[in-house]
């Protein structure tokens, strides 16, 4: 649906995009991912067309990205933008007459999605008044109104508790099966792990690592030990027939050496601490991200599904 070939963006001597090629298809749930000041920001407002690349070509169904395209998008961005004097249901018409909707059906689908969302009654209310996490809810709601075929989200859980958090993931996975394309930007790699279909990794302006979430995990899986723990980190400090990946408190990353087994390192292990995860499988996402940003790879891992 989304084809994003060779983008680079440059401001002043700092290249934000350098070299940028993404697919995005229809129906799935895409995951943008860097470390703060990557370039992912940059690349929403190059899709949204608020500003223009530099080189490179950006295609929605094939079409040059225009103004006329912006209606198809939906952007929720991480600053939020509402207005707090307005209430809610001035708010959502204001928002779905942007995007091409009159009054009546905008304050018409708004009201729905209120109930949905679990925010009935909510109309006559000013934004003012509202939570940070009930003002997510609106800045949503106005987000989807008109119906997009691409949806970008920017960190869409920030502000929000564990159970309107899984109210959105329930909403997000719907918009998915009606066929909406979704760009899911976040730093919750938990997030990431139940929702996304594929990913991409920014760092320093450029893709690092791509394709679909469990080729990744595959590709990333090997002689690797994954522990999570409590206890005394200086008593793993040394397991025998490994060599220490990457330590954190309460979670520790080996890999095996020459002909260790991963029952002799969890028998070892668990004579010392209490072991809370002990995963012989895949990475997490968390892991790959960690690991892949500071290793700082050169050239770009590709997936294919």
């Amino acid at each position: 649906m989304l084809t994003i070939t060779d983008i680079r963006k440059r401001f002043g001597t700092h290249l934000a995009n350098d070299g940028i090629s993404l697919s995005i298809e229809s129906g799935r749930i895409f995951g943008l991912l860097g470390p703060n000041g990557a370039g992912k920001t940059t690349l929403i407002r190059m899709i949204t067309n608020i500003i223009m690349p530099d080189e490179g070509q950006i295609l929605l169904d094939g079409q040059p990205m225009a103004s006329l395209q912006q209606h198809r998008i939906g952007y929720l961005p991480e600053e939020r933008g509402l207005y707090k004097k307005l209430t809610v249901a001035e708010q959502l018409t204001y928002f779905g007459q942007l995007k091409g909707l009159d009054a009546r059906e905008a304050l018409m689908r708004g009201t729905a999605w209120l109930h949905k969302m679990d925010a009935a009654g909510w109309e006559s209310r000013k934004v003012q008044e509202l939570s940070k996490g009930m003002q997510q809810k609106v800045q949503f709601i106005a987000t989807i109104l008109h119906e997009p075929s691409l949806l970008i989200l920017d960190e869409p859980f920030s502000g929000l508790d564990p159970v309107n958090a899984d109210l959105l993931i329930s909403v997000i996975k719907e918009l998915k099966d009606r066929g909406t394309s979704i760009i899911l930007s976040t730093h919750q790699m938990d997030q990431v792990e139940r929702l996304c279909d594929d990913i991409a990794l920014i760092h320093k302006g450029k893709v690092v690592l791509q394709g679909n979430v469990s080729d990744v995990r595959s590709r990333y899986r090997s002689n690797r030990i994954y522990i999570e723990y409590t206890g005394d980190p200086s008593l793993l400090a040394d397991i025998p027939g490994t060599s220490r990946v990457h330590a954190t408190n309460g979670r520790l990353e080996l890999t095996l050496d020459g002909d260790t087994t991963p029952r002799q390192v969890l028998t070892y292990a668990h004579n010392l601490v209490d072991i809370v995860k002990f995963d012989v499988s895949s990475p997490t996402l968390h892991d790959i991200f960690v690991r892949t940003v500071k290793d700082d790879a050169p050239t770009t891992t590709t997936l294919m599904q």
